[in-house]
């Protein structure tokens, strides 16, 4: 059974679907990488996942339980965490003040999680008193991960991890996200740097137009001369 199912999801705004029957099964050890051009409904997937979108049709199950419609507090309890791509720190809140902002409704000592995170992201440990704003945009989204991990979620949602940052910081955000899921956490990663997010993923799921155009290995969509051609810039590779 997939940790993650997401069954011919149709949702939109103001009663316009963007989503015309999208398809998602991620496992709980692997990581699932969606891209597509723009406007294919790739961040509106994750937002219908996470109730933050009214699905009018399909099913999505997590962790064995039905959960269409479900309110992003009560994902967030059955182990779901979502990093939106904007607006995912709290800027004037320190490093570890935006970590702590992450375990809100736990009731147990979390101290060891927020050095967890460090062991993830070293460059945090030594800014962790800095505010969040002051940072670079790459450290800034290493807080909004290690935010989203203090729930300790069986599956993360990231959209657009790397958006905006130096390549030097996105095959950073690359590794991490590869070192949390060999720690057991599913991951589902909304991406525009194709190539590079489904050279890491288990399963590449292509969408364009609302609906599934592709779904494969990352590597087999990489080395699929139709996909390169009309969604990765050219011929295959790698």
């Amino acid at each position: 059974m997939s940790l993650l199912s997401m069954r011919d999801i149709h949702a939109g705004y103001g009663g316009a679907n963007i989503l015309n029957g999208v398809t998602i099964e991620v496992e709980a050890h692997e990581i699932g990488v969606i891209v597509g051009p723009n406007g294919a409904g790739k961040s509106t997937t994750l937002k219908a996942l996470f109730g933050l979108l009214n699905v009018s049709q399909g099913s999505i199950s997590f962790d064995g339980k039905e959960v269409t419609n479900a309110r992003p507090e009560n994902l967030v309890r059955a182990g779901l965490s979502f990093v939106p791509q904007e607006f995912n720190v709290f800027p004037t809140m320190s490093v570890r003040e935006n970590l702590e902002m992450g375990a809100y409704t736990r009731r147990d000592d979390f101290r060891y999680l927020i050095e967890k995170i460090f062991e993830y992201f070293p460059p945090l440990r030594d800014k962790h008193k800095q505010p969040a704003g002051e940072l670079s945009g790459g450290q800034r989204q290493m807080v909004a991960i290690g935010r989203a991990l203090m729930m300790e979620p069986k599956l993360l949602l990231l959209d657009e991890p790397t958006a905006g940052l130096s390549p030097r910081y996105m095959g950073e955000i690359f590794e991490r996200v590869i070192a949390i899921n060999e720690a057991g956490v599913g991951i589902l990663m909304v991406e525009q740097n194709a190539r590079q997010a489904l050279a890491i993923a288990h399963k590449g799921f292509v969408l364009a137009g609302g609906k599934n155009s592709f779904t494969d290995t990352g590597q087999a969509l990489l080395d699929d001369p139709e996909v390169a051609e009309s969604f990765l810039g050219g011929g295959t590779k790698h």
